[in-house]
């Protein structure tokens, strides 16, 4: 590997810094409980958590100092390895929450859910950045769906849907390389007759996807391409119909309960609206600037459920109220942006493939997460970055960040070397 000088992307590190420490002191304000022990006791979550930290600080540190082209070398051979441990995981992985996901190493359990998320990011990066590739070619879309697709799958028959929901935050990053904008129209579109299916009469949703069809004949393409518009609506249609079928046959009871009390959360209150309901007051509780580190009366008494992972934003919102609230949205908001800075500034294809496709996971991720401790999206049970307790996830955005910051500070040593 070639000599070179350590460079060091200041900004993403304090970001990546500051997040991880306050994440840290929040799952011992989350996991503690009135419970007088220090924060490095290794027998709760936030002793672990610190392990995981200095664990993830020394990959960290050995990615920044790899050689690029070894980086780019190990796509192929990472995304192997995390499908590999995905079909491993389908036949010796332990079940928790509903989920097959987990294996178990003595005291410490591995997701490799939250790896395949970085492999499939390498792979994706290494196959689009061939100097042939082009997302007009059908055989080579094909395939980078199925690179996409296949860990995609092997996550959900694990039963994690939260964690297969996140594939698709590729889409985001395929859109800035050039994809037509029709394929996200088609997703929202999709999203929207789902939604709009489980909440109002079907013949209402198919009116809506009639009238949404000749709309768009007559705005879009002026009764051009009427077949292909007819067979699009017709798909439509039949989707409405069959949203029942694909919520009850798909996804697991628990799962089918979340998504009906994300739209009806006053139907169950002391049951599958527990969490959505407490969360929500926990929040709110906080008011402007939040009771005190330590002080939050919805976390002492364990009101939240799983408030050191899924829904450890509550915890801010009690303790930090509307201004921590806002200081860790713009810490997350700077952290995005510098992620597309980097992207867009580096020399290389694969260098700004691969900062979008990282970028667009962690929006997923936060959206998602914030969105559903709040009540506007359902509870699928994905981390908070850098935030919610656990290693997997804490070492998997560790590395995809300081992969990020060596393509970044090293951009002119990849040049040509894309293929």
């Amino acid at each position: 590997m070639n000599r070179r000088e350590l460079q060091i992307d200041w900004p993403i590190v304090v970001l990546y810094l500051l997040l991880v420490l306050w994440g840290w002191t929040n799952i011992y304000a989350a996991s503690a409980k009135g419970v007088t022990s220090s924060i490095f006791n290794l027998e709760y979550n936030f002793g672990k958590q610190f392990i995981f930290i200095l664990v993830a600080l020394v990959v960290g540190v050995v990615v920044l100092t790899l050689d690029t082209k070894f980086l780019m070398l190990l796509a192929w051979p990472s995304y192997i390895g995390v499908i590999l441990m995905l079909v491993l995981v389908l036949v010796l992985g332990r079940e928790v929450n509903g989920s097959r996901s987990w294996i178990e190493i003595g005291s410490f359990r591995l997701q490799p859910a939250e790896f395949a998320k970085l492999g499939t990011a390498l792979a994706v990066t290494k196959y689009m950045a061939r100097f042939n590739f082009s997302l007009s070619n059908v055989g080579q879309r094909f395939t980078l769906f199925a690179i996409i697709g296949l860990p995609a799958v092997l996550i959900l028959l694990q039963g994690d849907t939260g964690s297969m929901l996140v594939f698709s935050a590729f889409f985001l990053m395929l859109y800035r390389e050039g994809l037509a904008p029709i394929y996200l129209i088609l997703v929202a579109l999709t999203a929207f007759i789902a939604v709009l299916a489980l909440l109002v009469n079907k013949f209402i949703v198919l009116g809506v996807v009639v009238g949404l069809t000749l709309l768009s004949l007559w705005l879009l393409f002026r009764w051009r391409y009427w077949v292909l518009h007819t067979v699009i609506g017709l798909s439509f249609s039949v989707f409405a119909f069959g949203v029942d079928l694909i919520v009850t046959r798909v996804l697991q009871p628990h799962q089918q309960h979340r998504l009906r009390t994300l739209f009806n959360p006053g139907n169950d209150p002391l049951g599958v609206g527990w969490n959505i309901t407490q969360s929500k007051i926990a929040i709110g509780s906080g008011g402007l600037a939040g009771k005190g580190f330590m002080e939050g009366t919805q976390t002492k008494f364990d009101f939240v459920p799983q408030q050191d992972t899924d829904f450890i934003f509550c915890t801010v919102g009690e303790e930090y109220g509307w201004i921590g609230s806002l200081v860790l949205l713009t810490l997350y908001f700077l952290l995005l942006f510098q992620m597309v800075q980097m992207a867009e500034n580096s020399k290389s294809r694969f260098a700004r493939i691969y900062g979008y496709s990282v970028a667009s996971i962690f929006f997923f991720h936060i959206a998602v997460n914030l969105g559903m401790t709040m009540g506007l999206a359902p509870v699928i049970g994905i981390p908070l970055p850098f935030f919610s307790y656990g290693g997997s996830s804490l070492l998997s955005f560790t590395i995809m960040v300081a992969i990020l910051a060596n393509l970044y500070n090293n951009r002119i040593n990849i040049l040509g070397y894309e293929n």
